[in-house]
C-alpha cells in the first residue's frame, strides 16, 4: 500500500509528474536538450525572482552547498546553524579545507540580524551561508532582515540555503541580494530527489574565478562557462529524465501562481500549527516557524514511532524527529501538491489513532 508522505523529503510527487520521467532519451549535447535546459532556467529565474544565471546539478542540494562554500570562500567563511543542516554545510567546508567558522543558535531559535552585524562588522570574512528553512527544527529564519544587514558589506559573499522553501514560499533573490541561491528537487518543487538547482550572481563567478582548488564535478565556473559558451549544455551528463519532469512541474508551478502556490503553502501551516497547539505544542515561536512544516514537541510522550506504524497502516507517513529531537519531537511536512483537504485528513487519522 503507497503511504502518502508528508515527510520533509521526498515528498509525495503527482502521478502525472511521475510519467513525465518516462519520456524517451535525447542526446544530451543535442538542440533539445539545450532547449529544455534553457526553457528549466527562464522558468526558476521567475520563480526566484532574479536575473540571475541558474545552473543545475545531477546532486543533491547538499552538492551546490558544498560547491559553493569551496568556490567562494578566499579568505575565511562565516557559516551561520540553526539545525542539523546549518551545521552539515560547516562539516563541508572543514572537510574541503576551507576556513571557516560556525555560529549556532539554541535549537528552536533563528539566526538573528544582530548576530549577523556582529560577525561580518569583525571584517574576517568573505563569504556567509545562511539556513532559509531548518527542516530539523521547523524554524524559518527572518531572511529579509538578514539580507539588510549583509549588504552592509559588499564583499561578503552571500549563500542562502532553500532547499526546503523554494517553490512553497516567496525568496526574491535580487532583493535580497543573494549571489548563491540553492534548493533541490525533492522539498517544495514537488519532484523525486536527484536534481539541484542555484541562481548565481555575476559577482559570485567573478569571485570564484578567484579561488584556487575549486574541484572539478562541482566547480561553479566550469558550470557556469560551459552553459555559456555551449548554449545551456552541461560539462557533464545531465539527469535528463528528472529535467524533463521539472520543466513539465515548473509549468504547473507557474499557472497555479506563484502567490496562489505560497497561500496555499502558509494555509497549510497556519492549520497545522493550529492543530499542534491544541493537542500538543509547536517546537519554536510562531512568529519564526516553517510555512513547509511543522515540527512538534510530544508533550504527551506518545511513542512517534508506534504512532507512524499505525499511520502507515492507514496509508500515511509522517517524520519523527530529528537527531537528538527524536521521539521529543515530530514533523509533518505541508509542501509541493498536497492540499489543505489532505492536511486534515492526516491529523484527524492522528487523533483516532491517539484518541484525542
Amino acid at each position: 500500500m503507497h503511504k502518502k508522505l508528508f515527510i520533509p523529503g521526498p515528498i509525495e510527487v503527482s502521478k502525472d509528474v511521475l510519467e513525465k520521467m518516462s519520456t524517451p532519451m535525447i542526446g544530451h549535447r543535442s538542440k533539445e536538450a539545450s532547449q529544455l535546459q534553457r526553457n528549466i532556467a527562464n522558468k526558476l529565474r521567475t520563480l526566484f525572482y532574479t536575473n540571475n544565471e541558474i545552473l543545475l546539478s545531477s546532486s543533491s542540494g547538499s552538492g551546490l552547498m558544498e560547491a559553493s562554500v569551496r568556490c567562494l570562500t578566499k579568505k575565511r567563511a562565516a557559516i551561520f546553524s540553526i539545525g542539523s543542516f546549518g551545521d552539515r554545510w560547516y562539516d563541508m567546508a572543514l572537510s574541503n579545507g576551507v576556513p571557516a567558522d560556525l555560529f549556532k543558535s539554541e535549537l528552536g531559535s533563528i539566526t538573528t540580524k544582530e548576530m549577523v552585524e556582529d560577525v561580518l562588522s569583525t571584517n574576517k570574512y568573505d563569504l556567509i551561508t545562511i539556513t532559509h528553512n531548518e527542516t530539523s527544527t521547523g524554524v524559518m529564519n527572518p531572511v529579509y532582515e538578514i539580507s539588510e544587514v549583509i549588504k552592509k558589506y559588499p564583499e561578503v559573499m552571500f549563500c542562502l540555503d532553500t532547499v526546503s522553501s523554494a517553490g512553497g514560499v516567496k525568496i526574491e533573490v535580487d532583493k535580497l541580494g543573494v549571489d548563491v541561491c540553492i534548493t533541490s528537487s525533492q522539498k517544495a518543487l514537488g519532484l523525486p530527489p536527484g536534481l539541484a538547482v542555484c541562481t548565481i550572481s555575476d559577482r559570485a563567478v567573478e569571485k570564484a574565478r578567484t579561488v584556487k582548488n575549486r574541484g572539478f564535478y562541482l566547480d561553479l565556473v566550469q558550470l557556469y562557462d560551459t552553459i555559456k559558451k555551449k548554449d545551456y549544455q552541461y560539462p557533464s551528463t545531465p539527469n535528463l529524465s528528472l529535467m524533463f519532469a521539472l520543466d513539465y512541474q515548473l509549468d504547473k508551478i507557474l499557472e497555479e501562481g506563484l502567490e496562489n502556490r505560497f497561500k496555499r503553502h502558509l494555509e497549510m501551516a497556519q492549520y497545522t500549527r493550529s492543530w499542534a497547539k491544541k493537542y500538543f505544542d509547536i517546537f519554536t515561536d510562531e512568529r519564526n516557524a516553517s510555512v513547509t512544516l511543522t515540527t512538534i514537541k510530544n508533550t504527551r510522550g506518545i511513542c512517534v514511532k508506534d504512532l507512524n506504524i499505525e499511520l502507515g497502516n492507514r496509508g500515511f507517513s509522517i517524520s519523527n524527529g530529528y537527531g537528538d529531537l527524536k521521539e521529543k519531537t515530530f514533523r509533518i511536512a505541508h509542501m509541493a501538491e498536497l492540499t489543505l483537504d489532505e492536511v486534515k485528513e492526516l491529523l484527524v487519522a492522528i487523533e483516532d489513532i491517539l484518541g484525542l
